[in-house]
């Protein structure tokens, strides 16, 4: 098959193509810097003739709550339109767990937007919301930071590695729609708090990280439901430990 993926050579989308380039699939990775921009359309018609599949995993550029909902909408109205031209028979786009939950999140409300334009679309689809990426906890680690302490809320949260992401995603494509929403989320649940601590002591962080159950994720205030998945979730395969040796193997050889 065809598989055009959106933000291709980001994160996820670059190990997304190579998966899928690995199974024997056409995969193209459609990014700006590759001639693809879903904002002004330029090269969008032209990645998809022909495709079968597209999945998109496209980030915005910024983060500010009406920049951010501005970029999902455009681009999705784009995308999802230049498909119809082009006869994809299935849109794949990759969410968060816990966006509806969230509201107080301009990101999140943004996502739910994002979504909510693939389910009118008349296309068929399949979702996957996918939990927090080991990658960011040291940013989620830096946004709570107030001089040496790092404040963060004791709820549960059960992050993943970006390559299980890619593989689910990869699975997802080469699957029929499913009209619907998947879950995916790492092995293990933990308090935000203890993730941050495991990721300070693995990096010889002299920081502190202080509980609090008043402290916001990016604006939110977090329950145990927030960022959990639900009962019939995909369980990645890489434990957080494990990720953090294969990071610093990764780092001691570069």
């Amino acid at each position: 098959m065809k598989i055009v993926v959106i933000g291709g050579t980001g994160l996820i989308g670059s190990k997304l193509v190579q998966n899928l380039k690995a199974r024997g699939h056409e995969a193209l990775a459609a990014a700006p810097n590759t001639g693809v921009n879903t904002i002004t359309r330029e090269g969008l018609a032209e990645a998809l003739d022909g495709a079968d599949v597209v999945v998109d995993v496209a980030n915005a550029p910024v983060w500010e709550d009406k920049a951010v909902l501005d970029f999902f909408e455009t681009s999705g109205r784009n995308l999802l339109a230049a498909e119809a031209a082009a006869g994809v028979r299935h849109h794949v786009a990759l969410s968060i767990v816990g966006s509806e939950r969230l509201p107080e999140n301009g990101y999140f409300r943004a996502k739910v937007a994002q979504e909510d334009l693939i389910k009118a679309s008349g296309i068929s689809y399949s979702i996957l919301r996918a939990t927090q990426f080991f990658e960011f906890v040291g940013a989620i680690a830096q946004s709570a930071t107030i001089g040496d302490e790092i404040r963060l809320s004791p709820a549960l949260i059960q992050p993943m590695a970006s390559s299980d992401v890619a593989a689910a995603l990869a699975d997802v494509a080469l699957a029929p729609p499913v009209n619907g929403t998947v879950e995916v989320a790492g092995p293990e649940a933990m308090p935000l708090d203890e993730l941050a601590r495991r990721f300070l002591r693995a990096t010889q962080d002299p920081r502190k990280v202080v509980p609090d159950i008043h402290a916001r994720y990016y604006g939110a205030v977090l329950s145990d439901r927030s960022l959990t998945p639900g009962e019939n979730a995909r369980i990645g395969a890489i434990r957080f430990e494990d990720w953090l040796g294969q990071s610093k193997a990764q780092q001691a050889r570069s």
